[in-house]
C-alpha cells in the first residue's frame, strides 16, 4: 500500500515537473524569446520601406544642377509568393520567362524574408499597370525611388554621380539594403550623408490572403520619412558651362577660385562628359564605354593629372628670393639668348638691356630666374647646398604643394617638390648644386603641380600671402556653417610686402608693352594679373599653360589653365582665361571673334620626344612664350 502511494507521489511530481518545464517554457517564447512574436508579425504586418527624396543641388546663385526624377522598383519577397500566372507578369514587365526565373532565384538567394529588387526603375506605364493587378501577384509590391536629373550637361566630375551599393557597402554601413543607391563619386559621395536623408517605414495589418487591409496599430509602429539636405555648391553653373564650351576642343583642365573665400567657381576637366549618361539602369554599359575611351574622360584632370608648373613658377621664385633677401626689387641680370656656364645651355629671348624683377616676371626671363634660384642655393646662412634647398622646399610647402590641397573629392592627388635626400641618392652628398637642377627655377625638372594647386597658388598671390583651402559647398540645408577647415585661412611664410612686386609684374605680362608675353588677355576696364607658362613634355607637343587674377586690387576670380599639347601659353590657355575672366565678371562676353578664334585653334599633337633636361649637360628649353609670337 505504501508502495502504491510512493508510486502516485512520483507520478504527481513528474507531471507538476512537466507543467512547470511548459509554464518556464512558455514564458520564455512569450515573454524572453521575441522571435517566435517577430514570425507572427511578420506574417500579420507589411511593413513598405519609404526612400527620401534625395536633396537638391544648387549652383552658387541659386540656380537648381541637379533635381530627382520618380523611379518605380517592383520588389519581391520570396516567402510570401503563391503560384501566379508567369506569362502575365512577363507581358506586363516586357521580359522572359526565363529572365523572370532568373530574377526568382536571385531574389530568393538573397533572402526568403528580406524583399530584394526584382526589376528595378522600370516605366510609370509598367509599374502603374502591375499595381492595378497587384492581387494576381502576392510577395510583389511596387517600391518608388529617385533618380537623378540635371538641368544642363556640365560639371560632371564635380558632381558625381549616383549607383547601387555593394557587397563591401552593405557588409560595413547598415543603412543600406540591396538595391539601394548610394553616391559614388563627387560631391554626390563627399555630401552623402547630408543628401541621402532618412528612410520612413509604413507598417499595415495583413489578411490571410496577404492583402493590406490597414495600417498597424493606428501608424504607431509608423517611421516617418527625411528627405535630404539640400546643397548649395560655390560652382557658377553659367561659368562653369562656358569653360567647359572654350576647354571642348582640346584636353586639359581649368580651375577657377574666388581667391577669398576659397570657393570653386568653375572645375573644368576636358574631354568630359555628361552627367546624366551614368544614371539608371544604362549606367553599367556608359561606364564601360567611358571606360575605354583613349582619352578618358572619366580622368579628372583638375585633380589628378600632374604636370610641370613651367615659366608661372617663376613668380614663386621671386616671392622666395624676395623673402630671403638674396635678391630685390632692384636686382638686375643681362640676358643673352640664354643662360651660360661653360658648355651648359639653357635657352630665353635676346634682353639688350638688363632686368630687374619686375622686367624679368614681365618678360619671363629664364636666365634671371636660374641667377636667382643660384642666390637662394649659394645663401651663406645655410651651411651647404641641401640645407638651403629644404629651406626653399619649405616655402613651397606653405603655399600647399606637394600634398593634397584638401578639397571634399576623394580622387585628389599631391604634386611633386623632391627634398634633398632624392637629390643626394642621385648625385652624392654634396656633389650637386644650382647647375645640376637649374631646371626648377623655370618650372620644369622634377616639379610637378596640379592644376588645382595652380589655382590655389594664384589665389594665394591674390591675397598677398594666404590661402583658404579650395572647397565645393557653399551652404548646407539646415547647418548653420560648411566645415570649419574650409573658412581657416593658412598663411605663407613669405611676408605679404614681397607680394606686391610679383603682383606688379604680373600686371606688365598682360598690360605692358613690347616684351609682356600674355598682351592678348587684356581685357578693356579690368586689371587683369597673369603669367604664361610652357611645360616641357617628352611624349609630344608641349602643354600651355596661364595663370590670373583679376581686378588687381579687389581679386574676385583666381584661374589656373592648362591645354595639353598645345604649345605655348599665350597662344592657347591665356585666351581661354581671358574669355572665362570676363564671363564672370561682366556677365557676358562681348569678344565673340575671339570665342570662335579660339574654338577654332586646336593644333593635332605631334609625337615628338624632347631632350631629358634634368640629366643631359646641355639643354635648350622651349623658349617661354617669346614676343615673337
Amino acid at each position: 500500500m505504501n508502495q502504491f502511494r510512493d508510486r502516485r507521489y512520483v507520478f504527481a511530481a513528474a507531471i507538476i515537473l512537466v507543467g512547470v518545464i511548459f509554464l518556464i517554457r512558455l514564458f520564455q517564447i512569450q515573454v524572453i524569446d521575441k522571435s517566435y512574436e517577430q514570425y507572427a508579425l511578420s506574417n500579420a504586418q507589411s511593413v513598405r520601406v519609404i526612400y527620401p527624396a534625395r536633396g537638391l543641388i544648387h549652383d552658387r546663385n541659386g540656380q537648381i544642377m541637379v533635381y530627382n526624377k520618380a523611379a518605380y522598383d517592383i520588389m519581391l519577397t520570396p516567402r510570401l509568393l503563391l503560384p501566379f500566372d508567369t506569362t502575365e507578369l512577363c507581358q506586363i514587365l516586357k521580359i522572359t520567362r526565363e529572365n523572370a526565373r532568373e530574377r526568382l532565384q536571385s531574389a530568393k538567394s538573397y533572402s526568403y524574408r528580406v524583399p530584394s529588387v526584382f526589376m528595378k526603375q522600370v516605366s510609370y506605364e509598367n509599374a502603374a499597370l502591375l499595381q492595378e493587378k497587384m492581387f494576381q501577384f502576392p510577395g510583389f509590391y511596387v517600391q518608388t525611388r529617385t533618380l537623378r536629373e540635371y538641368t544642363s550637361p556640365i560639371a560632371s566630375h564635380a558632381l558625381g554621380y549616383v549607383g547601387e551599393v555593394d557587397q563591401n557597402i552593405l557588409d560595413s554601413e547598415p543603412y543600406y539594403q540591396l538595391g539601394d543607391y548610394i553616391g559614388v563619386s563627387g560631391v554626390e559621395k563627399a555630401y552623402e550623408e547630408y543628401l541621402r536623408g532618412q528612410k520612413g517605414k509604413d507598417v499595415y495589418l495583413k489578411d490571410v490572403h496577404n492583402q493590406t487591409i490597414e495600417s498597424y496599430q493606428g501608424g504607431r509602429l509608423d517611421v516617418n520619412v527625411e528627405v535630404g539636405n539640400n546643397l548649395t555648391t560655390t560652382l557658377d553653373m553659367e561659368l562653369q558651362k562656358y569653360g567647359e564650351k572654350l576647354m571642348s576642343p582640346y584636353v586639359g583642365s581649368v580651375v577657377a577660385l574666388e581667391p577669398k573665400s576659397g570657393e570653386v567657381l568653375a572645375l573644368v576637366s576636358a574631354p568630359t562628359y555628361s552627367p546624366d549618361l551614368l544614371v539608371g539602369r544604362s549606367l553599367g554599359t556608359a561606364f564601360g564605354e567611358l571606360a575605354s575611351d583613349t582619352l578618358n574622360p572619366l580622368f579628372n584632370r583638375a585633380l589628378m593629372a600632374q604636370y610641370p608648373p613651367g615659366s608661372t613658377f617663376k613668380t614663386i621664385m621671386a616671392l622666395i628670393g624676395l623673402q630671403e633677401k638674396v635678391i630685390s626689387t632692384k636686382t638686375e641680370h643681362h640676358c643673352y639668348y640664354g643662360f651660360y656656364v661653360g658648355n651648359i645651355h639653357t635657352g630665353c629671348h635676346l634682353h639688350e638691356t638688363p632686368l630687374n624683377l619686375i622686367e624679368a616676371i614681365q618678360n619671363s626671363c629664364n636666365t634671371y630666374f636660374i641667377n636667382v634660384l643660384k642666390s637662394i642655393l649659394q645663401d651663406e646662412k645655410f651651411s651647404n647646398t641641401a640645407d638651403a634647398y629644404d629651406n626653399w622646399r619649405g616655402h613651397l610647402l606653405s603655399m600647399g604643394f606637394t600634398q593634397p590641397l584638401g578639397i571634399e573629392l576623394t580622387n585628389e592627388l599631391n604634386g611633386n617638390v623632391p627634398a634633398s635626400g632624392y637629390f643626394n641618392r642621385i648625385y652624392g652628398e654634396n656633389h650637386w648644386n644650382y647647375l645640376t637642377i637649374r631646371s626648377l627655377a623655370i618650372g620644369q625638372g622634377e616639379l610637378l603641380v596640379t592644376p588645382i594647386q595652380m589655382a590655389n597658388m594664384t589665389a594665394t598671390i591674390a591675397n598677398r600671402g594666404y590661402y583658404i583651402t579650395p572647397h565645393l559647398i557653399k551652404e548646407i540645408e539646415g547647418e548653420a556653417s560648411i566645415d570649419e577647415s574650409y573658412t581657416e585661412k593658412h598663411y605663407t611664410t613669405i611676408d605679404t610686402s614681397n607680394y606686391r612686386p610679383i603682383v606688379d609684374g604680373m600686371d606688365l605680362v598682360i598690360n605692358g608693352g613690347a616684351g609682356s608675353t600674355a598682351r592678348n588677355a587684356k581685357i578693356e576696364g579690368i586689371t587683369v594679373c597673369g603669367k604664361t607658362g610652357t611645360a616641357e613634355n617628352p611624349h609630344g607637343n608641349d602643354h600651355s599653360i596661364f595663370i590670373a587674377f583679376a581686378p588687381k586690387d579687389d581679386p574676385k576670380i583666381a584661374i589656373a589653365v592648362y591645354v595639353e599639347n598645345q604649345g605655348f601659353g599665350t597662344t592657347y590657355a591665356a585666351p581661354i582665361a581671358s574669355l572665362m575672366i570676363e564671363k564672370y565678371l561682366m556677365g557676358e562676353v562681348k569678344r565673340t571673334w575671339y570665342e570662335n578664334w579660339v574654338m577654332q585653334l586646336v593644333q593635332p599633337v605631334a609625337p615628338t620626344r624632347k631632350k631629358d633636361s634634368t640629366v643631359s649637360d646641355t639643354i635648350q628649353i622651349m623658349l617661354d612664350d617669346g614676343t615673337e609670337e
